[in-house]
């Protein structure tokens, strides 16, 4: 019986051509966030597992990748624990996303940053999630934020760049859903939920999508009953699709609107996000042909100040490259230099030369060329060739002394 070769379950692996793809489509996104003044950094994959389960991570947190002691570490860890404690045999976690690492980046190189850091980061990250449809164990982030800047001129950037970036990946139809975690404070008073209980019933509200009012209304009822279930109940029917933007959050409506007009933002009062590192403005991109938000972020004043001691402003969104990359057109990715197949008649000495020399000419007219040897059914190779991404081909034999010499056809 032929052994298993498949991927972890929960990753994948990803072919040239869907490669070529990803690539082309992470990078529109980087190039936009830098033209907006934005810096890319690069962090560990790794991080101390104490700082990835300090509290600020939510339910990721429980997600998280562990990684075992070694050597003596371990042993010691072992004889000094009698019952199961998979925390205690580990020091070291996968990062299970960007934010956490950043502060901790931020805290680590203060003093040689901007007094404002924009920063964008992109790369893989972790979770032991149950795979799925549209979830994976390793899936890539992409997240621009702004450490420093206590102002609305944080947040306006942030969603006017990350607009833009969808829009340069054709994805102009998205939207990006905002609230505040003071509104949502005042909305939990309103209903008459208790302190303690917040926490529980903004996760019973963050599941709007998927029960619905009559869902949402249950489960309150079932948490802190009745009296706040029937407000819960006058609350929800009362929400429309047009209300008005409250005063917390109009000077940032007026200004993205200024650049993009009226529907690029919506305020969504039911709009929790489940970190608990948020401190005010929270967003959650949409498109209408995901089931599932695109990416999401918010304002987390109160997080580096965990590392430093002292608090520094901090707002971020990241975009779900997973599901974005899903949504971007094929045209987008016909977009790179055509790519040629140079087939060599023979391998002499003298052909290898001037194929050399041909394929210089052809990178020096926009083209990206692979060298092949002549097959017995040329027609096979240029087939599965095509299927990678070449569109063209042309043979290199002793006639073939100049660029003009080259007779470049498409594949058919």
């Amino acid at each position: 019986m032929a052994k298993d070769v498949h991927p972890p379950r929960g990753m994948r692996d990803f072919l040239p051509v869907e490669k070529l793809k990803r690539d082309i489509v992470l990078n529109t996104i980087r190039v936009t966030y830098m033209a907006h003044g934005f810096q890319e950094i690069e962090t560990p994959a790794l991080e101390d597992l104490e700082r990835l389960t300090s509290g600020q991570g939510g339910d990721n947190e429980k997600l998280a990748f562990r990684v075992m002691k070694r050597g003596e570490e371990l042993e010691r860890a072992i004889t000094g624990h009698t019952e199961v404690n998979t925390d205690a045999l580990a020091d070291l976690g996968l990062r299970y996303d960007l934010t956490v690492p950043l502060t901790r980046y931020y805290a680590t190189n203060r003093a040689k940053l901007p007094k404002v850091f924009k920063a964008i980061q992109t790369g893989p990250v972790w979770r032991a999630e149950r795979p799925q449809k549209g979830r994976y164990r390793q899936f890539v982030q992409c997240d621009i934020d702004i450490i420093g800047d206590s102002s609305n001129l944080a947040e306006i950037d942030i969603l006017v760049s990350s607009l833009e970036a969808l829009e340069s990946i054709h994805l102009s139809d998205a939207i990006i859903r905002v609230n505040h975690r003071l509104l949502l404070a005042n909305l939990l008073d309103g209903l008459g939920i208790p302190e303690e209980g917040k926490p529980a019933a903004m996760i019973i509200i963050d599941k709007l999508d998927k029960i619905f009012a009559e869902g949402v209304v249950k489960e309150l009822g079932e948490k802190f009953g009745a009296k706040v279930a029937e407000t819960a109940t006058g609350w929800l029917a009362s929400l429309k699709s047009d209300l008005e933007t409250p005063q917390e959050l109009k000077e940032i409506f007026a200004a993205v609107e200024s650049r993009f007009g009226k529907g690029r933002l919506r305020f969504d009062p039911t709009l929790v996000r489940g970190m608990g590192y948020y401190t005010g403005t929270i967003f959650e991109i949409e498109h209408p042909e995901s089931g599932s938000s695109i990416g999401g972020g918010g304002r987390y004043d109160g997080m580096i100040g965990r590392w430093l001691g002292d608090d520094v402003p901090a707002v971020g969104i990241s975009i779900g490259f997973e599901r974005a990359v899903d949504l971007v057109p094929e045209t987008l990715v016909s977009k790179p230099p055509m790519r040629l197949v140079l087939v060599l008649d023979d391998a002499t000495s003298e052909t290898i030369a001037l194929a050399l020399a041909r394929q210089k000419d052809l990178f020096e007219h926009g083209y990206g060329v692979r060298l092949e040897q002549r097959p017995k059914k040329l027609n096979l190779l240029l087939e599965s060739l095509a299927e990678q991404g070449f569109t063209h081909f042309a043979t290199v034999g002793v006639n073939s002394n100049s660029f003009e010499s080259l007779d470049i056809k498409p594949i058919a």
